[in-house]
């Protein structure tokens, strides 16, 4: 068995398609869009492991959660770019860009080496 995809609410889906593509080098497939359900959607591919499927649909409410708070579900998800030379890259690019940083670049106690950064939407990325 493995993770097919994992999905995510969005309120502006073209803005984090591009995030997505442009720092994670995802690879996005064409534009579902369902008018009668006011739905559409895109499947990102990356070079390994699971799709990411960013969705948007009218009346889906925006989420309660606070990423300063925990929370029961979803917190984070990882992505792995190869090194901490490449790590440490990415996170100076979105500081730079203007994304929020959580955590500066480390080791952590179980051995991955990451940094912490909000998507344009607030989810966490590790």
């Amino acid at each position: 068995m493995h993770i097919e995809h994992l999905a995510i609410w969005t309120k502006d889906i073209e803005k984090m398609k591009s995030f997505y593509c442009k720092y994670f080098n995802a690879v996005a497939g064409d534009k579902y869009v369902n008018e009668k359900k006011q739905f559409q959607s895109y499947f990102l591919s990356f070079e390994h492991g699971p799709r990411l499927e960013l969705m948007q649909m009218t009346g889906v409410p925006e989420s309660a959660n606070d990423i300063d708070k925990q929370f029961t579900g979803l917190i984070h998800f990882a992505v792995s770019v190869g090194s901490e030379e490449k790590v440490n890259a990415l996170t100076e690019q979105l500081i730079t860009d203007g994304y929020e940083l959580i955590d500066s670049p480390r080791r952590t106690g179980d051995g991955y080496y990451e940094s912490v950064v909000l998507d344009p939407e607030k989810t966490a990325l590790r």
